[in-house]
């Protein structure tokens, strides 16, 4: 329920009343580009764009590792395809102009470039995805190298909780570990980045880049698991890397060194995205979550999902993604760092009101 600049109170409480009359859940938004449900999608899709457009991987790869991993019904490639990229495109350029070029919500020229060859989805029967009928043709998974024998993985320490989160996750596979302070001359390192690539996890850590390799043990790993060497890791190094992690049954994803490997810098920017909306007065903070999982179907709202990663986890993930890539579409929102830092909610509102 949107009022104009000059729209009378008792004219959006009385649309308040007439939508909760005919079975709907009103959200009252402040007039803006987007409104609330656009806005907040812009998170999503944008990102997944930026992903691919740096080559990091494969729109289905991308999707996969949304729903396997961070619990989302849909991809962004999944869902620009169900609604269309001649409606997607629109919306994410108008939104961007009309923000006067808000870095957080800038397109990529691929989109532009599918849109004007027609690539338009489930509609045109060719998007991100090739389609036979109305049915998506889904790529197949790759298949995992062989085991290698005798060999060792050492983990890093650098994040202690998902450190000890891999470490348990290769004991139950039966991969044989290096518990030494620095990885042994011929064990392969694990590192479990939070925001930066794998390049600056290895060179931060000093560790020998041939044998190093990044694992994402953010967010759900029961299922699939994101494997990010950096670019001079060696081919049989990502192999044997490859094999161990998918010896507990789990589908392994192998991507280009990446910030944020892909699920850490969706999230964040989904719910980045969601704190600024919050910072901008646009929609109360429940409402977000509620136009969130409503008009997007998302699992969980933006804010709670942050409270449940932990708003300072967030927090670290932007500031190191602005350090890899020094792009402000990562600068945290002020919504987001002082609730943070302040060990508070990011449902909260500000305690005078």
């Amino acid at each position: 329920v949107i009022g104009g600049a000059r729209t009378d109170a008792a004219v959006v409480a009385a649309l308040e009343a007439w939508v909760k009359r005919v079975g709907h859940t009103p959200v009252v938004v402040v007039d803006s580009p987007g409104f609330l449900v656009n806005h907040v999608g812009r998170g999503m899709v944008t990102e997944g764009l930026r992903v691919v457009f740096e080559s990091v991987t494969e729109p289905h790869v991308v999707d996969r590792i949304m729903r396997d991993c961070a619990g989302f019904r849909m991809g962004p490639f999944e869902l620009m395809d169900l609604t269309g990229l001649d409606v997607t495109f629109p919306v994410s350029e108008q939104v961007y102009n009309q923000f006067f070029h808000e870095p957080r919500l800038k397109p990529t020229p691929m989109q532009r470039r599918r849109y004007l060859a027609g690539l338009l989805g489930r509609k045109s029967g060719r998007g991100f995805y090739a389609y036979d009928g109305d049915n998506r043709v889904e790529p197949a998974e790759p298949t995992a190298p062989a085991a290698g024998k005798g060999v060792k993985f050492w983990v890093s320490r650098a994040q202690p909780v998902l450190a000890r989160k891999l470490k348990s996750l290769l004991r139950e596979s039966g991969v044989a570990l290096d518990n030494g302070r620095k990885p042994g001359r011929n064990s392969i390192a694990l590192v479990t980045p939070l925001g930066v690539d794998a390049t600056t996890a290895t060179l931060d850590e000093k560790l020998p880049a041939v044998r190093t390799v990044a694992v994402d043990m953010l967010l759900e790993t029961g299922k699939r698991i994101t494997l990010m060497p950096n670019p001079a890791t060696d081919a049989e190094v990502i192999n044997h890397a490859w094999a161990a992690l998918a010896q507990g049954g789990r589908i392994v994803s192998v991507i280009h060194d990446s910030g944020g490997c892909v699920s850490q810098r969706m999230i964040a920017a989904i719910i980045n995205t969601a704190c600024d909306i919050a910072q901008q007065g646009i929609a109360a903070p429940a409402d977000i979550d509620v136009g969130a999982k409503l008009g997007l179907g998302y699992p969980r709202g933006p804010l709670e999902l942050g409270d449940a990663i932990g708003p300072a986890v967030v927090l670290e993930i932007l500031e190191n993604l602005q350090r890899v890539y020094a792009d402000p579409r990562y600068r945290p929102s002020p919504w987001l760092s002082r609730r943070a830092r302040l060990g508070m909610s990011l449902l909260a509102v500000d305690g005078r009101w």
